[in-house]
């Protein structure tokens, strides 16, 4: 299990597996390679520097494959967010774990 923080430095919640659950259990995302998408395939971003989300703008092409997913978990306590980085050019932040 894999912590990460949105690249505005907000704690999103971790990475089990090819799977993404926000820091109250829900699974919300499914990684293929460094990008992640929704259970209806749709992109929501992508992993940078290891721990770092954050989704390219005016990517609505790039499709997964769609996926069930699994039951709640058990929500973790968050870990303390950190300082965000420079935002790169043709990027936005991801979305924050409550929007999903």
């Amino acid at each position: 299990m894999d912590w990460l923080w949105t690249w505005g430095g907000k704690c999103f919640g971790y990475r089990d597996g090819d799977d993404l659950l926000t820091h109250d259990g829900r699974h919300v995302g499914r990684f293929n390679g460094d990008k992640i998408f929704d259970p209806r395939g749709r992109y929501l971003g992508e992993l940078m520097n290891e721990n770092r989300l954050i989704r390219r703008k005016g990517v609505t092409s790039l499709r997964g494959y769609n996926f069930t997913p699994r039951a709640k978990r058990a929500a973790y306590a968050k870990y303390a967010n950190y300082v965000g980085y420079a935002m790169y050019a043709g990027y936005e932040d991801f979305p924050a774990p409550e929007s999903l």
